[in-house]
């Protein structure tokens, strides 16, 4: 695998550096707009600027930005139990060294994404959806998967590539706004330099409409195949390629046909990109089709390892495509598949479970509970400012002091 890795990273340094040339010349046409003779220099340097700045934020800040932005909360052992667990193993399997930070998400949809710096910095969320749904073999392969993405550093390249994007579409934005509120005026002293200017307009409107869609399609082209790194990851991690197959399954099934209000930043980073289709195949499309995805997994047979994932990645996708090098397929080792973990899930451990979840969503955001004899568990706000609440089965009246933090007891 370290061969596909230093080979993406080479693709990132080109990426990244194609994504700058966009920003520049965007700047520089921007510049030129508003004086032909030196203001393409300074609107390079200006827009060299801010994504010096992004950058900076992004360093520094950036996935502490995006975990709020996804109303995440950090949890600890005690919290989840099962959840904390995986992620040790998969962090012991994947020989990362350093467990990322464990977060859970406030959505019904599963999902999960990763985020971070680097290996060392970095953090793993999942929706209360993923943990309500998946069994534990599930919940495994989509953790590896993350885990997969902070092993193959494809978080540093992410948080890189969507600093220089968000810069580029700032920039845009900010100039078309200003052409639409300024009526797109500009003033020259003779007719040779009006000319000259307009020309510079027209080539900075140009810009300015078509540097967000290549960018974006930079940025787009190299995240498919990390994906694709992150499953065979993932199966190799997991031992179990069947596990994120079907996570993959129940993922996609449920956010198919649904309205998602989830953001465009945060969107490409999540295991699958809720805005996007299950089959979305082309040059604008975040993920490769999840339906190609699931196949190679369940056409990897008997074997877990690398060279089964290349096996079953050519037989889909054309036997002249390729996605793990040749040096690292010659030096891989057999990884049999192991059997499926046995857990029968009943309907009653279903529901208990799906309470448990959304007890520990409630005990994050701080809200308390007031047990009442009908056998309702009345969760109030801290904030709730009431002396007294109502019981909506019963109609009993109970006294705000009496609520507790939620705790384990409470799911029970």
């Amino acid at each position: 695998m370290w061969e596909a890795i230093r080979s993406n990273r080479r693709r990132s340094k080109v990426l990244i550096t194609l994504m700058g040339i966009i920003l520049v010349l965007l700047g520089f046409g921007i510049g030129g707009s508003v004086d032909p003779q030196m203001g393409g220099a300074f609107g390079a340097l200006v827009a060299l600027g801010i994504w010096f700045f992004m950058c900076l934020f992004a360093m520094f800040g950036g996935d502490s930005m995006l975990l709020m932005s996804a109303n995440a909360h950090k949890i600890e052992k005690k919290d989840a139990p099962q959840l904390w667990n995986v992620v040790e193993e998969m962090t012991i399997a994947s020989g990362l060294g350093k467990m990322p930070d464990v977060y859970i998400i406030d959505e019904s949809a599963p999902n999960a994404f990763a985020v971070g710096r680097n290996p060392q910095k970095a953090a793993v969320a999942i929706t209360a959806g993923l943990m309500k749904r998946l069994n534990r073999d599930e919940l495994q392969g989509v953790i590896a998967h993350e885990i997969g993405h902070i092993k193959n550093l494809d978080i540093r390249f992410m948080t890189q590539a969507s600093v220089m994007l968000g810069s580029i579409v700032l920039i845009s934005d900010l100039f078309l706004r200003s052409l639409w509120f300024g009526g797109g005026r500009r003033s020259s002293r003779n007719d040779s330099n009006g000319q000259a200017q307009a020309i510079m307009l027209l080539l900075a409107l140009l810009l300015a409409i078509l540097a967000p869609i290549l960018a974006q399609m930079l940025y787009f082209a190299c995240s498919r195949q990390r994906e694709y790194l992150a499953d065979a990851s993932a199966a190799r991690f997991t031992r179990y390629p069947e596990g994120l197959a079907s996570a993959l399954e129940k993922i996609s099934g449920r956010i198919a046909g649904k309205e998602n209000k989830t953001s465009r930043v945060l969107a490409p980073m999540y295991i699958i990109n809720p805005l996007q289709s299950r089959s979305a195949v082309g040059l604008l499309s975040t993920h490769p089709p999840t339906e190609r995805r699931i196949q190679i997994l369940r056409s990897m047979a008997k074997s877990a390892g690398f060279l089964a994932y290349e096996n079953a990645y050519r037989s889909v996708c054309g036997q002249n495509e390729t996605c793990i090098g040749k040096r690292s397929l010659a030096e891989d080792e057999d990884v049999p598949v192991r059997e499926a973990a046995p857990e029968p899930v009943q309907k009653k451990d279903a529901m208990q479970h799906a309470r448990e979840v959304s007890d520990l969503l409630d005990g994050l955001a701080n809200f308390l509970v007031i047990p009442c004899l009908c056998g309702v568990r009345i969760k109030v706000p801290s904030t709730f400012k009431k002396r007294y609440i109502q019981c909506p089965r019963c109609g009993t009246k109970h006294e705000r002091s009496s609520a507790k933090p939620l705790s384990k007891s409470d799911a029970a």
